[in-house]
């Protein structure tokens, strides 16, 4: 058996990460970036119809890019699989090479983003498809990050688990609670915020933020939040 290494293999390409500010997509441009890959853009994309329980600020996720050193394209769209494609190709028009686009899934929409890479000609890179959600979450802290959870479902938490750092403890707590939630949030049941980690060359400070509830779901609404050496 071919044993596992953690020297970094290079010249595996340019490639953009689909970003929502969360976790699973942070995670996996590390992954990504661990294994060679060349990162030129985070892509956000925010639907113009519904305001998604993991929809953040775009003035956080502008804070998020300056603290990783990657640019950050965000665009409002009716369609993610037509925006997708059309922001991909017209930065190919522009002169940009992209190999490839790296998405944070682990179980779900494999079928929908390997499509819009095949139509697009690159790569369709998933670092944490079919993952352990306790592994993850565990190589998650492990690795450093700073992640918070920033909305929660109404009728499984209470306000008290805004905020809350994902670490350890947030796991024995959340087992005792109910052992029955993903640990990765990955039926809706939470969402995260990335406020800094091993690719990050800043990290993010809330200053000032409230809880609301609203359409079911509990969320941090960050009113002030800056960056700050690490």
């Amino acid at each position: 058996m071919k044993a596992e290494t953690t020297v970094k293999e290079n010249n595996k390409g340019s490639v953009v990460v689909s970003w929502t500010g969360g976790k699973d997509g942070c995670f996996a441009c590390h992954k990504a970036i661990l294994e060679g890959f060349d990162v030129s853009y985070l892509l956000n994309f925010r639907d113009v119809k519904k305001s998604g329980s993991h929809e953040i600020n775009p003035e956080l996720l502008s804070l998020q890019s300056e603290a990783v050193g990657i640019p950050i394209l965000q665009t409002n769209f009716i369609s993610y699989e037509q925006d997708f494609k059309k922001v991909v190709r017209d930065l190919k028009a522009g002169g940009a090479r992209i190999d490839g686009a790296v998405f944070g899934h682990i179980e779900t929409h494999k079928g929908l983003v390997d499509r819009i890479c095949s139509d697009l000609g690159i790569k369709s890179i998933l670092p944490i498809w079919n993952c352990s959600s306790e592994q993850i979450i565990t190589d998650l802290i492990d690795a450093g990050f700073d992640a918070i959870v920033i909305s929660a479902k109404a009728d499984l938490f209470d306000e008290e688990w805004l905020g809350r750092k994902i670490d350890r403890k947030f796991l024995s707590d959340l087992h005792r609670f109910n052992d029955a939630i993903d640990p990765c949030g990955e039926y809706g049941e939470f969402h995260t915020f990335i406020l800094g980690g091993p690719m990050f060359g800043k990290k993010l400070k809330i200053v000032d933020s409230r809880k609301i509830l609203k359409d079911g779901y509990w969320f941090l609404d960050i009113l002030k939040c800056g960056t700050e050496e690490k």
